[in-house]
């Protein structure tokens, strides 16, 4: 009876990691956290709720993203993962879409590709700290659900279009790059 509870609450993505008292032993059960649908790396959900999801610090950003010229904020948790990749369903008119290079695979016959971003298989894990540097770090679950890569913005040698680019092929790749 207790397996069939823990099962259920993981399959209704029950928010955090959970105690059961069973009669007989207590069991803890990390659960699935999800953002904008899509479940968090379990390498990332540890880090949370370890508390040692902290910025590596500006000199190790700028290592690991040397194309990004401004500094760049780590969210902090879900609930700010989940508010800032919000701003990912505003860009649904075409010449700001374009502009930005972001496109709804579920409207398109052929899948999004980089230097596209898939707004339905992404959340955003850091943004800019300068307001109005628009600049973002995402995952990317369209490689790998379980260990997605991360990708970040750039502009374009043209300078009026912002791309996406990979920064690392899996998440564990910037865990590690990161130090955290």
């Amino acid at each position: 009876m207790a397996l069939k509870c823990v099962e259920y609450l993981i399959g209704c993505g029950w928010p955090r990691a959970v105690e059961i008292d069973t009669g007989y032993a207590t069991l803890s059960v990390m659960e699935h956290v999800m953002v904008r649908g899509l479940t968090l790396p379990a390498r990332l959900m540890t880090l949370l709720d370890q508390g040692r999801w902290r910025h590596p610090g500006d000199a190790g950003m700028a290592r690991l993203i040397p194309w990004f010229e401004s500094p760049l904020d780590l969210l902090a948790n879900t609930d700010q993962m989940e508010r800032e990749s919000r701003s990912l369903d505003t860009f649904d008119d075409e010449p700001y879409s374009a502009f930005l290079h972001v496109a709804w695979g579920s409207s398109r016959e052929t899948p999004v590709e980089l230097p596209w971003l898939d707004v339905e298989q992404e959340f955003f894990i850091a943004v800019n700290r300068v307001l109005g540097d628009d600049v973002a770090l995402a995952l990317d679950y369209r490689t790998d659900p379980a260990d997605p890569r991360g990708v970040g913005s750039y502009v374009s040698t043209n300078l009026v279009v912002y791309k996406w680019r990979v920064v690392t092929p899996m998440f564990s790749a910037f865990v590690a790059a990161s130090s955290l």
